[in-house]
């Protein structure tokens, strides 16, 4: 594996969703989750990152260190197992071997390196603060949530057959743009969990690429759409972040009418970074 990386980083991801639901909210049910303040849409973090162990799982399958701890239909306590396992503790007495265990889950597993894990089950393998963290996207508007009505020739119940068809529903949002902001400590990286030089490359790429492979017709059309990048020169940077995500600003240029597509925003990035930081578009 590369080296730790040894600069800190902040990003800035636009991406935009059209006539699918991009974050559904199951305590309202499965409509687009909405800020009910401002009536602007919310995707989170979590979300995000589901998609990024996605991708990470699709082009590294099989590749040492870059597995991926959750997962659908995987017991964490099973993926604990694997760290006892390979350095033949017993799990009822972890003893001196507790930091190994944990270091153990930090090189064999992606998105613990990335994001970290709270891993004290009942097979303990302690917990971690990833160096990557990610806020909650925002949408540029307000968005209109959309339940359309659809039906479906096949019926559940043979008895219900005579009904020829039956009604289902599916939510949407006609159009956004949401922006995502996020971090990448080279401290947290160096003292706790790895993250490496190959790790960063993979997660540009994973950003850029994550909706490419991700498609379905819940989720509509979603395109990554700018992924822009704040390198500084030093372990612990040069300026506060919010300076830097003030740079990327976006407008909507027709006001008078709700956006539809990605040619309704002007997106401007302001080049004068301060002293010790490089601006570098990804995408």
């Amino acid at each position: 594996m590369s080296e730790i990386i040894k600069n800190r980083y902040e990003f800035v991801l636009l991406y935009d969703v059209e006539n699918g639901n991009p974050n559904g909210d199951p305590d309202m049910g499965n409509m687009p989750r909405i800020d009910p303040q401002t009536g602007h849409g919310i995707v989170t973090d979590v979300c995000l990152k589901r998609k990024i162990r996605d991708y990470v799982e699709l082009v590294k399958e099989g590749v040492p260190g870059y597995e991926i701890y959750v997962k659908s239909g995987v017991a964490l306590n099973d993926q604990h197992m694997k760290a006892y396992d390979k350095l033949k503790v017993d799990p009822n007495k972890p003893g001196s071997k507790e930091k190994l265990l944990t270091k153990f889950m930090c090189d064999n597993f992606f998105d613990i390196r990335a994001f970290g894990a709270v891993m004290t089950t009942k097979i303990n393998c302690g917990q971690v603060r990833g160096p990557v963290q990610i806020n909650f996207s925002r949408s540029l508007d307000p968005i209109f949530q959309q339940e359309v009505t659809i039906t479906r020739q096949t019926v559940t119940d043979p008895k219900e057959i005579e009904k020829k068809q039956t009604m289902g529903k599916k939510q949407i949002v006609p159009y956004a743009l949401y922006r995502a902001e996020g971090y990448v400590s080279a401290n947290l990286a160096e003292k706790v969990t790895g993250f490496s030089t190959e790790d960063l490359d993979l997660l540009w790429e994973s950003l850029v690429n994550m909706f490419e492979h991700d498609h379905s017709a819940a989720r509509g059309k979603m395109t990554a759409r700018k992924l822009i990048v704040f390198k500084h020169d030093t372990k612990l940077g040069c300026c506060q972040s919010h300076v830097l995500f003030d740079k990327i600003k976006v407008e909507k240029i027709v006001e008078n009418l709700p956006p539809r597509s990605y040619n309704d925003y002007k997106v401007t990035v302001e080049k004068d970074v301060p002293a010790g930081v490089e601006l570098i578009e990804k995408l």
